[in-house]
């Protein structure tokens, strides 16, 4: 591999894939293209996962001051927060520049749970930085990561990169694997208290999560997240939803999760990715839920919508790896 160097362009907006095998391949691919970033004059952030952020920060020396370093695994943990959370807040930072990023949104680690709002956030970089002047690597790890999650990494990026250089890809349908990735949740087991709630009831329903919250163990901090993320949630589908919103809430060994469904259709596929401006309340609540919640999955169809959240127990250890490479 000899780095991630783009063909010139006039593209606005430029999203490629790096695929690499190794730690001599990832530097080979990153190091390059962020050192062509500063020597442009280019505001450059680098958010990728805890292993792969060390090395970066090591290659590049003193060079890492100028570099805005964002562990992903943190930062992106849950994928819905990285468009509003660190792509646009870097890029809205740097109005008068053109930015240029590395974001590692899926490392091997990451949960089939997790998987699908991975691959629907690469899908929706596609929708959501046209009209950016932008250009975002997105490395991926051919020895690590699924076949398929390659296969939809072709189908998110315009261009490739990988050992034989940089090439368009044939195989590009963000909208495709936007779609496919739209999947009916997994059933709530059993175990899962249903609560309907609508404006009259909406205060009885925040009760009952402080309640429920609490008993599982979640933190003061944690319970304020679930208090505010699922009233939220609620109110859109009062709102919007046909006046009414269900909920369901049951915990596993790792997390509280609750789904709130409703009779509404989203037919943004942005929503909740784009940052908020102004007193605007439309979309609101899934970005809140983004950002303060540890996993989001959503279903959408003509029939209704459901929005699933979960949220970390204080027990439970990260529910994704840090991504990286083992120590030798």
């Amino acid at each position: 591999m000899t780095g991630a160097h783009l063909p010139e362009t006039e593209a606005l907006f430029e999203h490629p894939a790096l695929f690499y095998s190794g730690l001599d391949a990832y530097l080979e691919g990153t190091i390059p293209y962020i050192d062509a970033g500063l020597d442009a004059g280019e505001p450059v952030a680098v958010a990728v996962p805890t292993l792969n952020l060390a090395s970066v920060r090591d290659a590049l020396g003193t060079c890492a001051e100028q570099v805005l370093l964002i562990d992903m695994a943190e930062a992106g943990a849950n994928p819905g927060r990285i468009i509003p959370g660190v792509v646009h807040a870097f890029a809205e930072a740097h109005l008068e520049h053109r930015v240029r990023l590395i974001t590692e949104s899926t490392w091997p680690g990451r949960t089939g749970t997790e998987y699908p709002a991975c691959a629907q956030h690469e899908a929706l970089v596609n929708l959501a930085f046209t009209d950016h002047a932008a250009t975002i690597l997105c490395p991926y790890d051919t020895a690590g990561l699924d076949r398929h999650m390659i296969a939809d990494a072709r189908a998110t990026h315009p261009v490739l990169i990988d050992r034989t250089g940089c090439h368009p890809s044939d195989q590009y349908d963000p909208d495709r694997v936007f779609a496919d990735h739209n999947q009916q949740l997994p059933t709530p087991p059993w175990t899962a208290i249903e609560r309907a709630a609508d404006q009259a009831t909406l205060d009885n329903a925040r009760w009952f999560l402080t309640s429920y919250g609490r008993k599982a163990g979640l933190s003061d901090t944690k319970l304020i997240d679930l208090e505010i993320a699922v009233t939220e949630l609620l109110t859109n589908s009062i709102e919007h939803g046909g006046g009414i919103g269900t909920l369901r809430i049951w915990t596993d060994d790792r997390h509280l999760i609750c789904d709130v469904s409703d009779a509404g259709h989203l037919t943004d596929p942005l929503a909740g990715r784009r940052p908020a401006h102004g007193g605007e309340r439309h979309g609101r609540g899934l970005l809140l839920a983004n950002h303060i919640v540890d996993l989001v999955r959503t279903h959408t169809c003509d029939t209704g919508t459901t929005v699933r959240i979960h949220l970390r127990l204080p027990t439970s250890p990260h529910q994704s790896s840090p991504g990286g490479w083992p120590a030798t």
